[in-house]
């Protein structure tokens, strides 16, 4: 019994040891980020052709935190206007903007609400709550500035997509509910 007991301790007292050891040890001194040589912002750079370290996003990009002036145009950018939802989609709705919108809530949307929009998506099919059917009638009463609003902002278990769905796209994905 005592023999296990010593064999035991030793063991702990060996792997506690080496987890110290490891733990406070710099294998490399000096190759760390905070000490690696960066550019600040707004500063000069003869790394780039123009002289400059902070460089424009590459093309076709999707930005994060971008800015909106919302007062331009409130109904856009928000799916509202005086505190309202609005009824119509404020953007000219034709082929190309349907075929967008289809190509978006593939990507973004048919995976809680299905191909066809009648919330039995694969997630669904994996024991996720299933959603409303866009063909119900509470859903189809619905004003175009709601659905909009909620791909903005979230509702109940969907988040917001704000982030990910720029505002054009936003409206497309509705006009291609508003197809289904």
């Amino acid at each position: 019994m005592s023999k296990i007991v010593n064999k035991s301790l030793f063991g702990i007292t060996l792997l506690i040891f080496f987890a110290l050891l490891t733990s406070g040890c710099d294998i490399v001194p000096g190759r760390h980020m905070r000490d690696q040589a960066k550019f600040e912002p707004l500063e000069a750079s003869s790394l780039f052709g123009n002289g400059r370290a902070s460089q424009a996003p590459p093309a076709n990009t999707v930005p994060r935190g971008e800015w909106f002036d919302i007062r331009s145009n409130e109904p856009f950018y928000t799916g509202r206007q005086n505190d309202e939802f609005i009824q119509t989609i404020p953007i000219e709705v034709n082929r190309d903007v349907l075929l967008r919108g289809q190509q978006r809530f593939n990507i973004y949307c048919s995976p809680c609400h299905g191909r066809v929009g009648d919330g039995q998506g694969m997630i669904v099919q994996r024991g996720l709550k299933q959603p409303n059917s866009f063909h119900s009638e509470q859903v189809r009463n619905q004003p175009d500035g709601y659905f909009y609003d909620v791909m903005s902002n979230g509702f109940g278990v969907m988040y917001s997509y704000a982030s990910r769905v720029k505002p054009a796209d936003r409206w497309a994905i509705v006009a291609y509910i508003r197809a289904l």
